[in-house]
């Protein structure tokens, strides 16, 4: 999850705005005064004046609008000319995070630097313990030489008054694979043949200039002025982000102008039947191990950093994937749309014929916002198919998937199993050694790229804690039901 911050606000506005603009049959006429409206004369700027300000809320304008920043041709060319593209159907091109350069030159360009509290002391530990003599005494205070430091900290844990600071840059501290770098005019660029789009980065950028390429003008717009008929998958991190109850939730997408709905969980009944046919085969046949295959960030992280990963990960497609394509059978003049908390669900998507668009979490709540739809005021009454199992709902949170595998097996012979909970330096050093391992291992892995599983997604707009009670309250209204149907 973002935390809540003033770029968080700017983004969410952003939305909003260009949302209510195309519901009036505006956004062509006036997306070009957004900047001027929300960055005007008359308020003290932010950066260094207005007109930066409003080059970066254009550039952000872009990003949602589909964009890539580095697809500007032409510096006059106005938002006009993109949204025109935008609702039409702009092409992606598999990249879904955008680095919105106006908004990005501000991070410091070293990591370590002394502070005023240097005593200038005697023992000058930190200049005899720097193994690159990086470090001069300068006027009784130490200062450091960033031409020879190499950033190895040794100065900062030798100092005894704490005089020497660590100062990260937020984006690439965050990634867990070193996909994102300062180029040459210290402006940050996303290596894509690394990347995992785990959305990390984005997450971490404090001037909110890391912008995942949005799809939802051009599927609102179809929506509203070309009545497509739409499909929805919700997933079930959804259900734990708003405060209402999981049917409102349902009912308010209905609301929201999608013609049919259908949750995630359905795609997760399959995905844990062949999961866990799967698994057992594996064993039979002498695999010491299996992981799961539904976080499209950890495949990624396999695929690209740990090849030798790839054979362990089971092929069963995710509760996605499956319920794409009970929606295309069952819906075949309709388009589909997955709603979902995840930026690496974008990639996964634009490889499945099945699905037509992706909008995440922060996008739906803005549609909401936008259109002033109550979910909390819906009725809390919707048609849930009754084979939809509880253990479904809760592969939203951390240790879900695990439990509704453990469901399905023999009760006398439990599973021997481990969660990975976030893909982090600490959980990579273990993921790589997976494949070379002799001695006795869990049978089965669960891999989640978030730390508490999709319902901290990069791009939901709840706390974790909130989730984790809402998605029990969504897997508890199944169970109740389950029961309610048996008696």
């Amino acid at each position: 999850m973002t935390y809540y911050n003033n770029a968080v606000i700017t983004k969410r506005e952003l939305l909003v705005r260009l949302l209510q603009l195309l519901n009036n049959d505006a956004l062509l006429d006036q997306i070009d005064r957004i900047p001027l409206e929300m960055r005007p004369r008359t308020n003290s700027p932010i950066r260094c004046c207005v007109h930066k300000d409003r080059a970066v809320i254009k550039y952000k304008i872009m990003a949602l609008l589909g964009f890539n920043i580095a697809d500007e041709v032409d510096e006059l060319s106005p938002l006009r000319s993109y949204a025109e593209q935008a609702i039409k159907g702009y092409t992606q091109n598999g990249n879904f995070l955008t680095v919105v350069d106006e908004a990005c030159s501000s991070c410091v360009q070293v990591n370590y630097t002394v502070s005023n509290l240097c005593q200038g002391c005697e023992g000058r530990p930190c200049q005899v313990n720097c193994p690159k003599d990086a470090i001069m005494v300068i006027n009784g205070k130490a200062t450091i030489d960033h031409q020879k430091c190499v950033n190895c900290g040794i100065c900062q844990k030798a100092c005894p008054f704490h005089a020497i600071a660590y100062l990260p840059v937020p984006c690439e501290e965050s990634c867990p694979v070193k996909a994102i770098r300062k180029n040459s005019d210290g402006i940050e660029e996303i290596n894509f043949e690394s990347c995992i789009h785990c959305g990390k980065c984005m997450m971490a950028c404090p001037f909110g200039a890391i912008s995942e390429k949005s799809q939802i003008l051009n599927l609102f717009y179809n929506i509203t002025y070309k009545n497509e008929k739409i499909v929805a998958m919700v997933a079930p991190a959804i259900l734990s982000q708003f405060k209402a109850d999981a049917a409102q939730i349902l009912n308010g997408i209905k609301a929201a102008g999608f013609d049919e709905v259908m949750e995630v969980a359905e795609g997760a009944n399959l995905t844990t039947q062949h999961e866990t046919h799967e698994l057992l085969e594996r064993l039979k046949d002498g695999a010491p191990f299996m992981t799961t295959s539904c976080c499209p960030s950890y495949v990624q992280f396999a695929e690209k950093h740990v090849p030798a990963l790839q054979p362990y990960i089971s092929h069963t497609p995710s509760p996605m994937a499956y319920t794409a394509a009970m929606a295309r059978e069952r819906f075949p003049k309709h388009k589909v749309v997955f709603i979902g908390p995840c930026l690496a669900k974008r990639t996964e998507a634009y490889k499945n014929p099945n699905i037509d668009y992706v909008i995440t979490t922060e996008e739906l709540g803005a549609l909401f916002t936008a259109l002033k739809i109550d979910v909390s005021g819906m009725t809390n009454e919707a048609a849930i198919p009754a084979d939809l199992k509880p253990e479904s709902r809760a592969y939203a949170a951390a240790g879900g998937v695990t439990r509704a595998i453990q469901s399905q097996l023999d009760a006398k012979a439990p599973m021997q199993s481990m969660l990975i909970n976030g893909i982090d330096k600490k959980n990579i050093r273990l993921l790589k050694s997976l494949p070379g391992k002799k001695t006795e291992t869990p049978a089965f892995y669960e891999v989640m790229a978030c730390e508490g599983g999709c319902i901290n997604g990069p791009v939901n707009i709840a706390p974790l804690r909130i989730s984790e009670k809402k998605i029990r309250e969504a897997v508890m209204e199944l169970e109740s039901q389950t029961v309610a149907v048996a008696e």
